[in-house]
C-alpha cells in the first residue's frame, strides 16, 4: 500500500522539485530588479519634492521617452499586453530590453512628475527576466508560458508586498471566466520569492490602517455577524467603483486613440500631455496628482494615505487623478496604472463615506481595491489584496466591494490583451 501510494504521487513530487528550482532564481533575479526599480523610484520623487522645476521639463521627457522606444524598444512598447498575449499565443517572444528599459522610462515619468504607477514596469520586469530564464533552461512552449506566467506574480508579489495577491492575479488576469491551475504552484513560489527578496534588499512598503468599525448589529434581539445596513452602503459604493473603474479605462483608450488620430508627429504627442499636466496643476494650484500619489510633497496634500481620514482627499480628487494619469500613459509615458487606480479608489471611497456617513477608513480600503478590480477584471485576486494590506477583519466587505466592482465596470478594461472566455452576466 505503501510503496503504491508513493508511486501514484511520484510525479507530484517530480513536479514540485522541478518547478521550486525553476521558479526561485526567476524569482530572486526579478525581486532584486524590483527592489532597485522601487529604490529609484523612490529616489526620483524625492528629489522632484526637492526641485520643482523639474515639472516644467516633463514635455521634454516624454520626448527623450519616445525616442528611446523608437530607437530601443521594438516590440516592447506593447508593455503588459506584449507578456500577456505571449503566453496565450506564443509568438516573437519578450524582448530583453523591455526590463532595463521600462524601469529606467518609468523613472524619468516620475521625476519630472507625470502620473503613473508602478505595476506595470514591475509585470514587465517579471516577464522579460522570466523570459530570458526560460531560453536559458531551454523550457517547452507550455513551460515557458508557465514561467512567463510566474514571473508576473513574481513581480506583482514584490511590487506591492503582496505575494498572495500577486500569485492569483497572475493567474486571473489573463482569461476572464477561467483560471489554470497548473500554473497555481509556480506562481505563489515565485511570488513568496519575489517578496521575500525586496524584503532582504531591506525595501519598506506603505502600511494601510482601518480604524475601528462596527461591523455587527442587533437584529431584533439576535447578534449578527454583519452590519445589513453597512453592507448595503457598501453595494452602492461598490457600483459607483464600478463605473468609475469603467469610466478610467473609457478613457485612458479614448485618449491614446485621439492622441494616434490627431497627432501626426507621434513625438509631439507627449509634448502635449506634458504641456496639458503643466497647465493642470498651475490652475488647481498644487502638485497632490503628479507622480505615484503614495508620499505627501507638502503638509497636507491629498495621498492615498491620507484618504484614509475624514477630511484627507478634496471631493473631486479621484477625478482629477483619473484625468492625470489617463493623460500622462495616454500620451505616451511609462508606468502602471495600478497605483493610480489605488489612489482613484481610496479618495473616492473618502468622499463616498462622507456623502453616505460611513466610516472613512473602511470606504478608502474598500475603494482602493474595487476600482482596481473593476479596471483590470480581477475581483478575487483584490479581495485578497484586501486581506493581505489590511487585515481579514473585514474580509466580506472586501469581497462585496470587489465583485460588484467587477460586475458594475461593464466589458471592458485596462488591459486589451485579456481574453474573454464568458461574459461577465447571463442574458
Amino acid at each position: 500500500m505503501f510503496k503504491k501510494v508513493i508511486n501514484q504521487n511520484l510525479p507530484f513530487f517530480r513536479y514540485l522539485i522541478r518547478w521550486t528550482l525553476l521558479s526561485i532564481p526567476v524569482a530572486i533575479a526579478i525581486g532584486s530588479m524590483v527592489a532597485l526599480f522601487l529604490w529609484l523610484l523612490t529616489w526620483a520623487i524625492n528629489f522632484r519634492f526637492g526641485h520643482k522645476w523639474l515639472l516644467y521639463l516633463l514635455p521634454v521627457a516624454g520626448v527623450l521617452i519616445h525616442f528611446l522606444y523608437k530607437l530601443y524598444g521594438a516590440s516592447a512598447e506593447k508593455g503588459n499586453n506584449l507578456i500577456i498575449d505571449e503566453i496565450h499565443e506564443p509568438g516573437a517572444g519578450v524582448p530583453r530590453r523591455m526590463a532595463p528599459l521600462i524601469l529606467v522610462t518609468t523613472v524619468i515619468t516620475h521625476l519630472f512628475g507625470g502620473s503613473a504607477g508602478r505595476e506595470g514596469t514591475a509585470v514587465q520586469i517579471g516577464g522579460s527576466l522570466a523570459n530570458l530564464f526560460a531560453g536559458w533552461f531551454k523550457l517547452n512552449q507550455a513551460d515557458k508560458q508557465m514561467l512567463l506566467t510566474a514571473g508576473i506574480a513574481a513581480g506583482f508579489g514584490a511590487v506591492f508586498g503582496t505575494p498572495l495577491t500577486g500569485t492569483i492575479f497572475a493567474l486571473e488576469v489573463l482569461t476572464i471566466g477561467r483560471i489554470k491551475y497548473d500554473s497555481l504552484l509556480p506562481c505563489l513560489i515565485a511570488g513568496l520569492v519575489g517578496d521575500a527578496t525586496v524584503s532582504a534588499w531591506g525595501i519598506m512598503h506603505t502600511q494601510y490602517h482601518i480604524g475601528n468599525v462596527e461591523a455587527g448589529q442587533l437584529f431584533y434581539g439576535h447578534q449578527l455577524h454583519v452590519n445589513v445596513w453597512l453592507l448595503l452602503k457598501t453595494i452602492v459604493a461598490s457600483a459607483v467603483f464600478g463605473l468609475a473603474a469603467y469610466t478610467f479605462a473609457k478613457t485612458a483608450h479614448a485618449v491614446k486613440g485621439i492622441s494616434n488620430k490627431y497627432i501626426k508627429i507621434k513625438w509631439l504627442t507627449p509634448v502635449c500631455g506634458g504641456v496639458i499636466i503643466i497647465l493642470l496643476t498651475v490652475i488647481l494650484g498644487k502638485p497632490d496628482y503628479l507622480s505615484l500619489g503614495v508620499s505627501p510633497e507638502y503638509p497636507g496634500a491629498v495621498t492615498i494615505v491620507s484618504a484614509f481620514r475624514p477630511g484627507g482627499a478634496d471631493f473631486f480628487s479621484w477625478l482629477w487623478k483619473l484625468l492625470y494619469t489617463t493623460i500622462t500613459l495616454g500620451t505616451g509615458f511609462k508606468g502602471g496604472e495600478v497605483t493610480p487606480l489605488f489612489y482613484v479608489g481610496a479618495t473616492l471611497g473618502n468622499t463616498l463615506a462622507t456623502l453616505m456617513s460611513a466610516p472613512v477608513s473602511l470606504f478608502a480600503a474598500l475603494g482602493f481595491i474595487a476600482v482596481f478590480a473593476g479596471a483590470t477584471n480581477t475581483p478575487l485576486a483584490c479581495t485578497i489584496m484586501g486581506i493581505e494590506l489590511f487585515g481579514g477583519e473585514y474580509a466580506l466587505f472586501y469581497a462585496v466591494a470587489c465583485f460588484t466592482a467587477y460586475f458594475f465596470s461593464g466589458n471592458t478594461g485596462i488591459y486589451s490583451a485579456q481574453r474573454w472566455l464568458t461574459p461577465k452576466t447571463v442574458e
